[in-house]
């Protein structure tokens, strides 16, 4: 009797002990903030403009300018939809594809047949979706797609040896077919960016791009794809000679969770320390390090016109505009203009520097894209395409509200303790 009684105990002891190391993994590994590499301030010699910041920041960030690109822009989902599923039917050779959403019965089941008629063609076709961002997709898609030849990964799919790591998701948005077209931008690929953004669905910007620059956005996926797979995808049909197709240079910057590995951030920093005259900011969250802000602040006290605009009252996780609500007080003090675009969730994700520097992609002004995430963007050097930005960007604020500091002070009391209270607890993970 006492032996089948101490047998018990001693299994409910090792299950007890094994579930305190999953929630201890959980609590550390994954609610630890990582340590921010930059915390002091710097100032720029160069503007965006000088031959020196584009040498520069290649050199800080590890990722060289290419030259003679072209980008083409879309601000709706259904033609950028459209584009993508052209560009996937004509494929000869291959397809990469990364994205954090996956799904809905219209646009998530579009994707799977076409990848899966492009694997049945003989198409090499990698899919990578973050496992939480598709959770809520029909497992019949995965099954077409794989019973089809598409190789698909869900990112981070939870398992006891990699609890450590669950938290840090691929927020990415690329597609790459042929090694000849890629595409990057704020659009998931996801049914919410099919309807129009008067209506219910997302105000967004999403980019093709041609030329040498779609090599080094292959070369980002495929830095996902060993971590993944542990293969490294390598000859022609993923990397062809590539064709001069434009005038612009153009920068692929990607980020990690891993300590040295936050390019991004990094980059944005050194963009926002060489701004001489203006600078835009659009992100579908905004609620960036302490040393961010003070970035942006030192900008607008030389002078630089600022101006941020992000989601009103339409925006899909409310705590996190009113944890950023809470620490406008040093921007708006500094003379940073602050808008909330009205008709819809703006999740655009921009950066305009001088109507010259442009960096568009996946990342959001905020710590968990900055430290968290794995990110990836396309920057670009280029006056025309500076000031075709610019102006969409000026064309979202015509439907925005501007907070000046006398209306942010006139919160409600709840909603600015709500806000504040956010911020302390769960701040360094938004």
């Amino acid at each position: 009797m006492s032996f089948k009684l101490n047998l018990k105990w001693a299994i409910a002891a090792v299950i007890g002990l094994f579930f305190i190391y999953l929630i201890g993994t959980l609590l550390f590994f994954n609610a630890t903030p990582k340590e921010k590499r930059i915390t002091q301030h710097m100032e720029s010699s160069y503007s965006v403009e000088d031959s020196g910041f584009k040498r520069e920041s290649g050199l800080l960030t590890g990722r060289g300018w290419v030259e003679n690109n072209a980008v083409e822009v879309f601000t709706l989902g259904e033609e950028t939809y459209s584009s993508m599923l052209e560009d996937i039917n004509n494929a000869e050779k291959s397809i990469l594809k990364e994205t954090y959403n996956y799904f809905g019965e219209d646009i998530g089941n579009r994707f799977a047949e076409a990848l899966s008629d492009a694997a049945r063609r003989g198409v090499s076709t990698h899919f990578l979706m973050d496992f939480v961002g598709s959770a809520t997709a029909p497992g019949e898609y995965f099954n077409m797609m794989e019973d089809a030849g598409v190789q698909v990964v869900r990112w981070r799919q939870p398992s006891w040896y990699q609890l450590a790591q669950f938290n840090h998701r691929t927020h990415r948005k690329l597609l790459v077919v042929d090694g000849k077209s890629a595409y990057t931008g704020g659009m998931n690929t996801a049914d919410p960016w099919l309807s129009e953004p008067a209506g219910d669905g997302y105000k967004d910007y999403h980019f093709r791009f041609q030329g040498p620059v779609v090599g080094e956005l292959a070369a980002a996926f495929s830095e996902n794809w060993v971590s993944a797979q542990g293969e490294l995808l390598i000859g022609d049909r993923y990397y062809p000679e590539a064709d001069s197709a434009g005038g612009m240079p153009m920068q692929v910057v990607i980020s990690h969770p891993g300590e040295g590995k936050k390019q991004v951030r990094k980059l944005m920093m050194y963009a926002l320390a060489s701004a001489r005259e203006n600078v835009r900011i659009g992100s579908a969250y905004f609620f960036p390090d302490e040393m961010f802000i003070e970035a942006i602040v030192r900008a607008a006290e030389r002078g630089v016109d600022v101006k941020l605009l992000m989601p009103g009252e339409k925006i899909d996780k409310s705590f996190v505009r009113y944890a950023s609500q809470s620490r406008w007080g040093s921007l708006l003090d500094a003379g940073v203009r602050m808008y909330e675009y009205q008709p819809a969730m703006y999740h655009a994700k921009i950066m305009i520097v001088d109507d010259y520097f442009v960096s568009v992609g996946s990342t959001n002004f905020d710590n968990r894209s900055f430290r968290f995430n794995d990110e990836a963007n396309v920057n670009v050097l280029d006056g025309d395409f500076g000031s075709t930005m610019a102006a969409l960007f000026d064309e979202d604020l015509l439907a925005s509200d501007e907070i000046g500091r006398e209306e942010w002070e006139q919160r409600p009391f709840l909603q600015k303790m709500y806000g504040r209270l956010v911020a302390m607890l769960i701040g360094a993970y938004l």
